[in-house]
């Protein structure tokens, strides 16, 4: 506004470390005749000396600037090189008075962790860690990171992106690491996750852990693996609840991609079909393989049962113990619960007997924090009781018995409707790496491979599929027609199904069924076999014998005439009498009176 007449400053050079202000200002006391002094001098920015070299000195500072924060981070990657360099810790490890890390001296947050890597040791996946945690009733630590509450632990249920950071986290293997995030493409504002031959610094076993750093590599591979499953390019995947066994495991023999899962529904069955179809997505061609994947699956994994026996006995003890501490586990982390809400109760009650009684502003908010303290003991050891009693993640005599069952009834098992299909999957990743399926007209050749290195290759034929699937196998037509001799449908139809027979579409028989088969294979009906060797319908029957109908049917109550089924109505064909020796006529009517 051209009221000033000089600017004073102490350290302009603060100011000259940013350029555009700066400028703005040299412009600015230009336009107005303004003088700048500071502590070296006096200046007119109109001047050109004058202006040259405070633009100079404004150079100068905002190098300075540059070379002061060169040093500060040339300071901390020294620190981080050496591992030496303090930074935030996650939960479960903390500072000593030293400044060394050291596990939380807090039982209860060791054991969380714990029963978190050992349950993802166990199930392989963090959602299934997320859900364990939930069905068990167990909550997680956290630190609060701002707030009044900042630095305090709490707890609170479990979630999925706390799973996979902690799992991510080298710091709980006992390695020290700097710069394992960088940032993304110019212009975008995130960070992204990079190799660990790019990271700063990655100094293993510089303080204590939880697992060890071959066992955090393991855990990175398996979540490697179940992110693979996500992406075009994907190539593994973690055991779903589908049925179909190789699942995230077979690769097409014709173009070597992975296939797909599709499931069509029969006679409330899910049956697997595997498809190669990215190519055929993408280019709109016809997809390039299309395997039935039923039959392929029970031949490998009588493949595997075969393999597994010899191991039963040791695979049975060792999910028994498994199962086991991870119950004890559990149930220690409960305990820790309640012991937390006790000291918090007692702490309460102390704080409360030591104010003077009368001042009963501070007495009653004392005793309000007391009573609820209290209750949530209360309720902390009645759900430690309840489950307890409900013996949340306890084995029951049941599950101890079908455990102890492997050891001499493994294929019983395996084929047990109840067995859940993760854990046939699961036993398959085990077992095997991969298997890589082609087909042709006529067979399906399978290609498995071990992780020993061993490889093995099963041939089969292609399944039936339409009509032909259905269509009653010949024996079954064969045996249906030997039995028309002496049989109705609906006695063939008992008989097949002791016998532990099935019809084509994997029915148990039944009287329909039975006549469809004799009306589709054209096969000779039992009144037609009847009739050939001469037996006589009720009308012909009556005529012979000249009487009615009625009285046909009371005389073969009465025994004089016999007669033999031939369908499930009750319908009848007559042996036929002899003409000569006719039978006896009843009498009809009161029987005559005797003298």
């Amino acid at each position: 506004m051209g009221r000033a007449g000089i600017v004073l400053g102490l350290e302009c050079s603060r100011l000259a470390r940013n350029s555009a202000d700066w400028h703005q200002l040299l412009e600015l006391c230009a336009m107005t005749g303004t003088l700048i002094c500071d502590e070296d001098g006096l200046y007119d920015p109109r001047d050109f000396n004058d202006r040259l070299l405070l633009g100079m000195k404004g150079q100068m500072s905002e190098a300075e600037l540059h070379f002061i924060k060169a040093r500060l981070r040339g300071g901390v990657l020294s620190k981080a090189r050496r591992g030496e360099l303090i930074t935030p810790l996650p939960v479960g490890l903390v500072y000593d008075s030293t400044d060394h890390v050291v596990l939380d001296p807090d039982q209860a947050v060791q054991q969380a962790l714990r029963h978190l890597f050992g349950t993802f040791a166990a199930t392989g996946s963090a959602t299934a860690c997320v859900k364990a945690f939930r069905a068990a009733g167990l909550l997680f630590p956290w630190r609060h990171l701002k707030g009044p509450s900042k630095g305090e632990l709490d707890w609170k249920p479990s979630a999925h992106h706390t799973v996979l950071r902690i799992l991510h986290n080298p710091r709980y293997a006992g390695a020290f690491t700097y710069g394992r995030h960088g940032r993304g493409p110019a212009g975008i504002d995130s960070r992204v996750k990079l190799p660990r031959e790019q990271w700063i610094s990655f100094i293993p076993d510089t303080h204590p852990g939880y697992l060890t750093l071959a066992e955090f590599d393991t855990n990175q591979a398996r979540l490697a693996q179940n992110a693979a499953a996500h992406g075009r390019d994907r190539a593994a995947g973690p055991p779903r609840e589908g049925t179909a066994l190789l699942q995230g495991m077979i690769a097409c023999g014709k173009c070597g991609k992975r296939m797909t899962v599709r499931y069509h529904r029969r006679r409330g069955r899910d049956f697997p079909t595997y498809v190669c179809q990215r190519e055929g997505i993408d280019t709109a061609q016809p997809i390039c393989a299309s395997i039935p994947g039923a039959d392929l699956d029970t031949r490998i994994g009588q493949l595997l049962i075969d393999t597994l026996s010899p191991l039963a006995v040791e695979a049975a003890f060792a999910v028994s113990a498994e199962l086991d501490q991870r119950a004890t586990e559990a149930d220690r982390m409960r305990a820790t619960v309640v012991e937390r809400t006790q000291y918090r109760a007692d702490l309460a009650r102390r704080r409360y007997l030591t104010v003077d009684p009368a001042n009963r502003l501070v007495a009653e908010t004392l005793e309000a924090d007391w009573n609820t303290a209290l209750r949530e003991l209360q309720a902390a050891q009645r759900d430690y009781d309840t489950a307890r009693t409900q013996q949340t993640g306890q084995l029951t005599d049941t599950q101890r018995a079908r455990i102890h069952q492997l050891v001499t009834d493994l294929p019983a098992i395996w084929n047990d409707p109840a067995t859940p299909a993760r854990e046939r999957k699961r036993i398959a990743r085990l077992l095997l790496t991969d298997a890589t399926v082609s087909r042709d007209r006529d067979t399906i050749t399978a290609h498995i491979r071990f992780p020993a290195g061993q490889h093995t290759t099963l041939t089969m034929p292609v399944p039936k599929t339409g009509p032909e699937a259905r269509r009653t196998p010949a024996e079954v037509v064969t045996l249906i027609d030997e039995l028309l001799d002496h049989h109705i449908s609906g006695e063939i139809a008992d008989i097949l199904n002791q016998r532990g027979l099935l019809s084509g579409t994997g029915e148990p028989f039944h009287r329909l069924i039975i006549d469809h088969i004799i009306r589709a294979y054209r096969l000779r009906t039992r009144r037609q076999r009847l009739r050939a060797t001469g037996m006589l319908t009720p009308a012909e029957m009556a005529t012979r014998l000249g009487v009615a109908a009625s009285t046909l049917k009371h005389w073969r109550r009465a025994g004089l005439v016999t007669a033999v089924r031939y369908n499930d109505k009750g319908e009848s064909l007559y042996h036929p009498t002899d003409p000569e020796n006719p039978p006896e006529r009843p009498h009809i009517g009161r029987p005559p009176k005797t003298r």
